[in-house]
């Protein structure tokens, strides 16, 4: 049990940057107006760590990206919007999670293994992840 718990997170195969499933998700999906998924740690290489709020361009796009971990996956929502300086928001939601130690996170990751129902394979060069989502989204809905 122990060795295949490290194997699940150690494995020496190539993980795609978190970043790059990131942007090819968004390119894939032709740039829509917002989504939200969660995408395992165990899938990835976690290049974003430590952001919280950020923007992210995208093509012709910039989003909003709200990230946080909470394990066993990362969660990120992403909302299409202009160019903003979110330093303040970001140090904000850090101090947020420093200051409940996380718990909140980490009991919403492990709800979320039970109540997520949708999921979608993202191409990158280091092969196909699978991303989650907790309901099919309209890739084109406003809200």
């Amino acid at each position: 049990m122990k060795k295949k718990f490290v194997q699940y997170f150690t494995s020496k195969k190539l993980k795609p940057l978190a970043s790059e499933v990131l942007t090819n998700y968004l390119v894939q999906t032709k740039e829509p107006p917002w989504t939200s998924y969660f995408v395992r740690y165990a899938d990835v290489r976690n290049d974003q760590r430590s952001m919280s709020h950020f923007n992210w361009p995208v093509g012709s796009s910039n989003y909003h990206v709200l990230r946080t971990g909470c394990f066993p996956y990362i969660k990120y929502h992403c909302s299409k919007r202009p160019y903003e300086n979110l330093d303040f928001d970001d140090k904000f939601f850090k101090a947020i999670k420093i200051l409940n130690l996380g718990v909140p996170t980490m009991m919403y990751g492990l709800i979320a293994t039970q109540l997520i129902r949708h999921s979608e394979t993202v191409k990158t060069t280091n092969g196909d992840v699978t991303i989650f989502f907790l309901l099919l989204e309209d890739k084109r809905s406003q809200f």
